[in-house]
This record gives structure tokens, sequence and C-alpha cells, in this order.
């Protein structure tokens, strides 16, 4: 029987991370998956939307060529087909190179589904494993709700998830979303720039219940200006074929669609851990602050644990699984964790909503500063969207910063550095910010929250 030190289940971005990690630290480490190694953000998540929300803004860009005085001469149309293919071709380059990755630092990948006998026996087929440590990075599957006659056309692959979606053979000429979360409204924006009629329907009051209430209400407006219906408050009552019947206000309501996006959550893969008797917090693993399970020498990091369901958590987390397994200080804190919506503008946000901070009865001051008062989203024609700083009344220190414009996901590390270091407003207001440039508008924030912005 082989012996390891650690043994990791799952290859997403919190397995991988976690298995490199240990091995640099002198681990011997196996990590089990069933499928391709990088898990649902590098096959089927992360890298696969954004390349197509890249494709999606080319054509877009493309058709409004004359904006910038470009003049194209013909028809101007998309290969479907070309888009998943480039797609394909972005994600086997970062699989390929996280298994290059892992067979360097020394990594044994073991290929099947592993069953847990025990908290130190694993077993992959007819093959058992001994291990000192556990670290379960099983991920998560999107929910398919009980709704009346949802799964008959799941079957029919007329309802789809995002997986297959992103296999879909042709781009639907009408989509209908079930489900206002991230996932609904990346794939929305997508398929709308592409010509898609688009329809969100959710249940909730709004869309992207967790975003800031300004920058939610900003982008709406974006999204509703791209010709994409959307219809809150409103519950999905049944689904036959291409018929999704749905109550708003009060009344039965039917819409027609080629394809019908089901995304409405997700739920973490706790198959095979029967054995454990984890202490569960609904289907997540419940973990302290190291990602200790109620197990010892058991973790548990990325959706599996419910917490955050974001990639770079589940990286974070994997680290100090890695690093407290191998005796090093190390926890995790999830009040700095940013997020993105990859939209068109970008959401990025990072710390406490306003809504959050008046809850907690904390006293603070907000600043915003619109994307149109910035030379560089002139220049570039993307004058949607505002930052908004939310911090500290008395010593000006960063409570939340919540941004809605294109490369926002890129600017909110600047945040993300500043408040690990327990900075303030005061810090980046004299930080000098290149001109022109897009960060300005981080500035111009801080200026506004220290006194008054310089270009509004």
């Amino acid at each position: 029987m082989k012996t390891y030190d650690i043994i990791i289940l799952g290859s997403g971005p919190g397995g991988y991370v976690a298995a490199i990690k240990a091995a640099q630290l002198g681990a011997k480490v196996a990590l089990i998956e069933k499928e391709d190694v990088g898990g649902i953000c590098l096959n089927h998540g992360c890298i696969p939307t954004k390349t197509l929300l890249k494709n999606a803004k080319v054509y877009k860009t493309i058709q409004h060529a004359l904006d910038y005085g470009v003049i194209v001469d013909g028809e101007i149309s998309f290969d479907w087909t070309q888009m998943l293919k480039r797609k394909n071709q972005v994600v086997k380059r970062l699989t390929t190179g996280v298994s290059a990755l892992l067979k360097k630092n020394g990594v044994n990948v073991i290929k099947g589904f592993g069953k847990v006998l025990s908290p130190t026996k694993v077993e992959v087929g007819d093959e058992t494993y001994e291990t000192k440590n556990l670290v379960i990075a099983t991920g998560a599957s999107p929910i398919i709700p009980p709704i009346t006659g949802l799964k008959d056309a799941y079957e029919k692959e007329i309802a789809v998830t995002y997986k297959e979606l992103l296999q879909i053979k042709e781009a639907p000429k009408s989509l209908v979303v079930i489900g206002g979360g991230v996932i609904g409204v990346e794939f929305a924006t997508i398929f709308s720039a592409l010509g898609s009629k688009v329809t969100i329907i959710e249940k909730m009051d709004n869309i992207l219940i967790t975003i800031d209430d300004d920058i939610r209400n900003a982008y709406v407006k974006v999204l509703k200006k791209e010709g994409i219906e959307i219809f809150t408050g409103a519950e999905v009552k049944a689904v036959k074929d291409h018929e999704v019947t749905y109550s708003f206000d009060g009344k039965d309501q039917k819409i027609k669609a080629d394809t019908i996006l089901v995304s409405v959550g997700m739920k973490p893969n706790s198959q095979g851990l029967e054995s454990l008797n984890l202490k569960m917090d609904r289907n997540a693993i419940v973990t302290d602050e190291h990602m200790k399970t109620s197990v010892d020498h058991v973790y548990a990091i990325g959706d599996v644990n419910g917490k955050y369901m974001l990639a770079h958590v589940a990286s974070a987390e994997g680290i100090v699984a890695a690093e407290h397994i191998m005796g090093h200080k190390a926890s995790m804190r999830y009040d700095r964790v940013p997020n993105a919506v990859y939209g068109s503008p970008e959401i990025a946000t990072i710390g406490l909503t306003e809504k959050e901070a008046k809850e907690k009865g904390l006293k603070y001051k907000v600043s915003t500063f619109p994307l149109a008062g910035n030379g560089k989203s002139l220049a570039d024609n993307e004058k949607d969207g505002l930052i908004k700083m939310i911090v500290s009344e008395k010593y000006k220190e960063i409570i939340g910063t919540h941004i809605l414009a294109y490369n926002a996901s890129d600017l909110i590390a600047e945040i993300g550095v500043t408040m690990e270091l327990e900075g303030t407003a005061f810090e980046i207001a004299k930080t000098i910010h290149p001109h022109p440039t897009l960060s300005e508008i981080v500035m111009e924030a801080a200026h506004g929250a220290v006194d008054k912005p310089i270009h509004m």
C-alpha cells in the first residue's frame, strides 16, 4: 500500500494549489482526480466563460467600429464553432500547464474517483492508498431545482447548466436564464452581445443580491440598455419543452426560448465521504480558520465547505491548509475576499457593502466617482460605471470598495493590498497614479473620502 503525507481529493484551483504548495514545503503528496485537472474553474467555469466573454466583446466592438473611425466594409458575423475552438485551446493550454506544474513539483496524480474509507485510507478503483493527512477539495455541482417538467427538458437538452451551455453546438437565438446570480448574468452578457434575445427570471427581489445596491442598480440599467429583459420577484412554475411558465406580479406568464439555462446555485460534492461522519452545515463541510474539519487531520477547501464558491478563495484556502499541515502558522480571513462579475462592464467588490456597514452600526463615509470623469475611460469609449468607496468616519480606513467598470477585476487588487495593510484613504490619495489610466478613479474616490475629488 502506497503511503503519503497528504492525499488531496480533487484537482480544482483549491486542490492543485494545495498539492503544489504542500510539495514545495517537503510533503509527499498524491492528488486524486476523476476528470481533467483544473476542476470546474479551468475546464467549465472561470476560464472558458472569460474566453467567450472576450470573443463576444470583440464582436460587439467591431459592430461599433465606426465609433472609433474604423470603417468595416461588409457583413459582420461570428462563427460559434471557432469561438468554441478558441475557448477549448485556452483551456487545453492551461490544464496542460497545471499538469506540468504538478509533475515538476513531484505530485503523484491518481486518476479515478476517490472513496474515503477512513481519515487515513482512500480507495481508487482496486487500489487503496494511505495518508497521514487528507484534504477534501471535491468542489460543487449545479442544482437542478424540482420544477415541474424541468428534468424532462434537461434530458432533452433544451434546459442546460453552465457545463452543457459551454459546449452547445449553436448559439441560441433566444435564451431564458433561470436565476440572476453571477453565472446567469455572465452567460446573459455573452449571448446578448452575440445577438440572442435574453431573459433573466429571478425569484429574489434583485439579481446579484450580494452586490452593493448602488453598483447593482447602475449595472441593471446597463443590462437593460443592452436589451436583456430582467424579471425579479418572479418564480418559475413549470417548463414544458421550450416553454417556461413563471409567476410575475401575481399572474402566470409564459415565454419560449431555444435554450433554458438553469443557474440557481451550486451544491457541494460530498459523495464518497460518508465514512468520515463530518460535521456539516446542510450540504457543506464545516471548517475552521485553518481549514480543519471536525475530524483530526482532515481538511476541506473550496466549494465543498460552502464559504465562498470562488476559485481564488479555494486557492487561498489550499495554501492555508497545506501550510497548517506542514506546521506553519496559517489561517483564512474572509472579510477581505475580492469578488468579481465579468460582465461588460465588470463588477469588482471587496469588504462591506453600504447596507452591511449600516446594519453593523458603523460610522462611515461614502465616496463615489464616475467613469465619465476619467480621461482614459472616455478615450477607451468605456464610460459606463463608477467606483464607490466606504471608509470609517474617524480614521478613513477602507471598509469596502465596489467598482463598476471595464477591467474592474484588475483594479480591486489595489484595494485588497490597502486593506491587508490596514491602510486608509489617505495612503491611496497620496499614492501617485499614472495618467491617463483607469486606476485614477481609485485615487479620486480616495480624495473624495478624505475631502473632495479633484476632477469632479
